[in-house]
């Protein structure tokens, strides 16, 4: 065999290797996470949450990660709750209902999320599950800012233009 054919299979190995470390490291989470979550942890119901959300080692169901994420964000998670007001506002897993989205954006908002308090931002510019209101939007894009979100930061500027 030439060297380059040789170096070829090396890398082919090395690559069907990665994907079968991948692919094991993939279902040691699922199980690890699995059984976590179901003794009640938040963090791993996110996370099989989100497992199921993107369908990362398992098959993508929007209504079983809305279930995991949902008992996470019902302990306090921000992350889920943000998560879960996300899939309120698509419409993943559950009925779009922007007042719910809203509801759970508010209170990963409180608990300091940027990306939450972005989103309703948002959510008050627009009237989305809330009253219009162009000072809190202004407020809550500031907050967004402060934490560090990009998106809470154009928008804050772009606000204040006018």
């Amino acid at each position: 065999m030439t060297s380059l054919n040789i170096s070829l299979i090396h890398k082919l190995i090395l690559f069907l290797g990665t994907v079968i470390i991948s692919i094991s490291a993939t279902a040691s989470d699922l199980s690890q996470n699995q059984r976590l979550a179901d003794r009640g942890n938040a963090d791993s119901q996110l996370n099989l949450g989100l497992m199921y959300y993107n369908g990362e080692g398992v098959r993508q169901d929007y209504a079983k990660a809305f279930q995991w994420t949902q008992k996470s964000a019902n302990q306090g998670n921000d992350r889920a709750q943000y998560n879960l007001g996300s899939m309120y506002y698509q419409g993943h897993g559950v009925r779009q209902d922007y007042a719910k989205a809203f509801q759970w954006m508010q209170k990963s908002a409180y608990q300091g999320n940027a990306a939450a308090q972005s989103n309703l931002g948002g959510m008050y510019a627009k009237g989305q599950g809330v009253r219009q209101n162009r000072t809190q939007a202004k407020e809550w894009f500031g907050k967004a800012c402060d934490g560090g979100n990009q998106v809470g930061c154009d928008n804050y500027r772009r606000l204040n233009q006018r």
